[in-house]
């Protein structure tokens, strides 16, 4: 179901995905989201299936965990209202690189890789400015990740 209100505009445009967009930029990437719910625990992507999709958290607590072995998971990072998440399946086309469950009730907004070719197709200046949102919150996870290696490697030299 596509969704459209002020609030969810409001709320949008305070995101690292929508910010810097035009009204009518906007409008059009809103008129393309799909809304989805999920229960308390169910998985919302699976780390190693097919996605061609990427998602806004607008409520929830989500976990984002990766397989150490068979029988472990080691936890990430968390997700809240505001974060975006599965945007790499869009710029690589690769299968899911982690997974994703609802700790909480949670309310998503859906953007496929169609969705996005067609604001491409559409609107390229929204286009541009989502690619380097995407590319600034991947800049900054990186960092967030070297930090982290750094941190790990100097306390394992201690």
């Amino acid at each position: 179901m596509a969704v459209s209100s002020p609030d969810l505009k409001a709320f949008l445009l305070a995101t690292p995905f929508f910010g810097g967009l035009a009204d009518a930029s906007l409008e059009l990437l809103v008129s393309m989201l799909v809304e989805r719910r999920f229960d308390e625990g169910a998985t919302v992507v699976a780390e190693g299936d097919p996605g061609r999709s990427m998602f806004i958290v607008h409520s929830g607590e989500l976990v984002v965990s990766k397989r150490g072995d068979p029988e472990h998971a080691i936890r990430i990072s968390s997700l809240a209202p505001g974060d975006f998440f599965g945007e790499m399946t869009l710029i690589e086309m690769q299968n899911r690189s982690a997974t994703v469950v609802a700790q909480s009730p949670t309310v998503l907004y859906e953007l496929t890789a169609r969705e996005l070719y067609a604001c491409y197709k559409k609107d390229i200046q929204a286009y541009v400015m989502v690619l380097q949102n995407i590319n600034r919150e991947l800049c900054r996870r990186l960092r967030r990740a070297d930090n982290r290696i750094a941190e790990l490697l100097l306390s394992d030299n201690r």
